[in-house]
């Protein structure tokens, strides 16, 4: 089962050295929690009918974390 985050995040100016999310993130406003991705999709869709966001000055991503195998069998790597 995999799980997803919801997340609400500043839009940053563009800079010379472009967008790095690893090293620079955006600032987050609000992060949801979402045990499905039909769930992540409708909270993501409430998200994107704010004004900031239909404006460009906010964006909604959907981020999946936590995949797990729907059996509760890890594979091993190697």
């Amino acid at each position: 089962m995999t799980r997803f985050l919801v997340v609400l995040t500043d839009v940053r100016p563009f800079e010379g050295d472009g967008r790095n999310e690893r090293t620079a993130p955006e600032r987050r406003r609000q992060v949801v929690g979402a045990s499905s991705r039909e769930a992540a999709d409708r909270i993501a869709g409430a998200f994107m009918a704010l004004g900031m966001v239909r404006a460009g000055r906010q964006r909604v991503k959907v981020i999946a974390i936590g995949r797990r195998h729907a059996y509760g069998v890890r594979e091993l790597a190697g």
